[in-house]
């Protein structure tokens, strides 16, 4: 199971479950939010960690990059790599 499909499981166990929700919406709260996330997601039986939510994001970014124009000097100025804790959090919220 990749990154983006363990998000999914996720979602969907904080859509059914208002405890799993409120508990990962709180994470925003925590000194390190994304650790915090990562620690109840593998808690509910979903194995995530840090680095793979950052780097599902970059590899999206990198790919969008290198499809427009070869990713050269002259393809369109993107924002940067969506960051998926904060669109999680924004979806079950």
């Amino acid at each position: 199971m990749d990154t983006l499909e363990k998000l999914d499981e996720l979602k969907k166990l904080a859509m059914k479950d208002e405890t799993v929700r409120k508990e990962l919406l709180d994470t925003k709260n925590e000194k390190s939010p994304l650790d915090a996330f990562c620690k109840i997601a593998t808690e509910h039986g979903i194995e995530l960690y840090p680095m793979d939510v950052v780097e599902v994001g970059e590899e999206m970014y990198s790919t969008m990059k290198r499809s427009t124009n070869g990713g050269g000097e002259n393809a369109p100025v993107l924002d940067g790599q969506d960051d998926y804790y904060e669109m999680f959090l924004m979806e079950i919220g």
